[in-house]
């Protein structure tokens, strides 16, 4: 898989990268330094947020990966989805994904994972936790990603590194997303948080 990636990703990064700017959309902040961080995938109210989110990361030019439901990986299209960075993830079982994806961290020179703290896209009054507590376990720091539907702007914000203490950190990731506006606004987290 890895060999096919790399013959492939140039020609697909660069049409990625025209469809991204033809759609009208931009990019603002920059990676982190580190190698390593957890992408907060937020606001999460549309299938279209996958298709963005892999423009940014390819006007970044970073392979991003993400979390998504097993189904998703199934034949035709689970090849597609996992050149496109995509991890299975069993929602019908306890499987401990947040110690199996510090596992990967910590044996991971470079890994970036977008994870949308809604865990769906349909509007939900909490956030999930295990961005956090993934980041926290592997000791990598959060990055606040973001699709701004309202300006047609997706990046990176600034960088957060956990306290441990989850309510007084998101109140800081909070700050940052009150402006941001998903394509469904329906949808949206918003004040829910």
């Amino acid at each position: 898989m890895n060999k096919i990636f790399r013959i492939l990703f140039e020609p697909i990064r660069l049409l990625c990268i025209g469809v991204f700017y033809l759609a009208g959309w931009r990019v603002e902040g920059a990676l982190p330094r580190k190698g390593k961080f957890v992408v907060i995938a937020a606001p999460h109210t549309s299938n279209w947020d996958f298709v963005w989110m892999l423009g940014c990361a390819m006007v970044f030019n970073v392979r991003i990966h993400w979390l998504g439901k097993h189904t998703l990986f199934n034949p035709p299209w689970g090849w597609f989805m996992r050149l496109c960075g995509g991890i299975p993830v069993d929602r019908r079982k306890s499987n401990n994904v947040v110690e199996q994806m510090v596992a990967v961290y910590e044996s991971a020179e470079n890994l970036s994972i977008a994870i949308p703290p809604e865990g769906t896209r349909a509007k939900v009054r909490y956030w999930k936790t295990g961005f956090y507590h993934i980041a926290h376990g592997a000791g990598v720091p959060i990055a606040l990603g973001f699709l701004d539907y309202s300006r047609k702007v997706g990046g990176i914000g600034p960088l957060m590194i956990t306290t441990g203490n989850y309510d007084r950190d998101l109140e800081e990731i909070k700050k940052f997303y009150a402006g941001i506006k998903g394509r469904v606004h329906r949808n949206e987290f918003g004040k829910k948080l």
